[in-house]
């Protein structure tokens, strides 16, 4: 009776203390709703990608309700634009695109592959025609693959198929809409009546109530500067332009002996390539080392006479650095080539004009060797074979050697002779003097 006398008051009391207890305290922390806002801004690239997966990333680890893709772009490249909808595919936690101006080309890509659509008033979507770097109409078979990811895209949302085909294939005409030979665009009044968006808002907080997620807590991700780096440096359209000046500089240093700016901005450019490609997780230790080292063998084939081994193992390492540390294997090939190209007639222009011109001249052998100055180009008289002299510069086969107080052009039978080394004629054939060192 007594215990459940004390089971009963022990009861009571506990009901009374939770009713002084504030109602937020008792709520699970789990209840707190969490929106991550992640921005998807100017061009689509690797970059891009990579800092989405480390957003998306974040998300998950803090339990985020909802992530909302911020989208204003043009568009950009095709392979990072499918890697971004992958990664939405995948994603547990709701995707909404909230587009803020433009969501063009591989921008509407990405848009159709969030669950939900929003679109601000006067934004658009579509016109996701692939094209080359060029600007140039790409391969039918290329058009017709893109245009099967966008219509993926579109039937897994349960979009416009149709519309979304119409993005990239100037052959399909919607009447009341578009026609033959004009790709789709949509502002957000056609979007919503087309079955593209979900619906128009006029800012995020709107965009939360509708969602209804009004009264959560929202988190910007931004990008961090080695991010920013990243992103602009993997740029398809700065690539070509980093290697350009990287090259430029280092043929400038390894030409012009001594180390100064053109070297420095050379270095600069490379580096900047090689940071964006690593920390994207596009190019490894190894890529960088193999640049690294074929740097150094170009730079040995200068001072190291190797028959030009050095030199073409340099040039080799070097390229395959460079190649392989691209996101594409075949579009650092491409881009390399347009560098190699860019700089020969860069550096032919300039020779031919400007030769004569400041350190054009540092190029250019202005020695005259004279019979003044005591040299012999050529000598008929086989009068001086047996006659011992010295040499004057080392011979590698060849070189030049003082015999009888007069200069000649020499070559030693095949072996190197150290400079100041007593040498002796021992044959003489046409303009060729032939000499061996003498043994002391």
């Amino acid at each position: 009776m007594k215990r459940n006398l004390s089971l009963f008051l022990s009861i009571i009391f506990l009901a009374t203390v939770l009713t002084f207890i504030p109602k937020s305290s008792i709520i699970s922390a789990e209840e707190k709703q969490l929106v991550y806002v992640i921005p998807v801004e100017q061009g689509i690239e690797r970059g891009l990608e990579r800092f989405l997966e480390r957003a998306f990333s974040e998300a998950e680890n803090a339990f985020a309700d909802a992530i909302i893709l911020e989208i204003n772009t043009l568009g950009g490249s095709v392979d990072a634009a499918i890697g971004i909808g992958k990664l939405i595919q995948k994603e547990q936690i709701p995707v909404y695109a909230y587009i803020k101006g433009e969501a063009i080309s591989a921008g509407s890509y990405i848009s159709l592959n969030a669950d939900k659509i929003y679109m601000e008033p006067n934004s658009h979507i579509g016109a996701a025609a692939v094209r080359t770097i060029s600007g140039q109409q790409v391969d039918p078979k290329i058009t017709s693959w893109w245009a099967s990811h966008m219509i993926d895209a579109a039937k897994q949302n349960n979009k416009n198929e149709e519309i979304a085909r119409g993005m990239v294939d100037p052959a399909v005409e919607i009447p009341g809409l578009s026609k033959k030979g004009q790709l789709i665009t949509l502002d957000s009044d056609l979007a919503l009546k087309y079955g593209i968006a979900d619906g128009i808002v006029q800012s995020r907080k709107q965009l939360l109530n509708t969602i209804g997620l009004g009264s959560a807590d929202t988190y910007e991700v931004g990008l961090t500067p080695a991010e920013r780096l990243a992103r602009f440096s993997t740029n398809p359209y700065v690539i070509p332009i980093l290697l350009i000046i990287g090259l430029a500089g280092i043929l400038i240093e390894l030409f012009i002996p001594g180390f100064g700016i053109a070297g420095l901005i050379g270095i600069s450019a490379f580096s900047l390539y090689f940071f964006g490609h690593y920390f994207a997780g596009f190019a490894g230790w190894e890529d960088i080392i193999f640049f690294i080292v074929g740097f150094i063998l170009m730079v040995v084939e200068l001072f190291v006479p190797g028959f030009g081994i050095f030199g073409a193992l340099g040039v080799i390492s070097l390229f395959a650095g460079i190649i392989f540390a691209a996101y594409e294997t075949s579009y650092g090939l491409i881009s390399l080539v347009i560098a190699v190209v860019v700089n020969s007639i860069l550096f032919f222009i300039l020779f031919k004009y400007f030769k004569h011109r400041g350190l054009w001249n540092r190029f250019i052998l202005k020695d005259e060797q004279k019979k003044e100055g005591g040299y012999i180009s050529h000598t008929k008289d086989k009068t001086i074979v047996g006659h011992k002299g010295r040499t004057l510069t080392k011979l590698r086969p060849s070189g030049v050697a003082l015999i009888d107080n007069k200069r000649y052009d020499v070559v030693s039978e095949g072996v190197w002779i150290e400079a100041n080394q007593e040498i002796e004629v021992i044959f003489v054939e046409g303009t060729r003097i032939i000499v061996r060192e003498v043994k002391k």
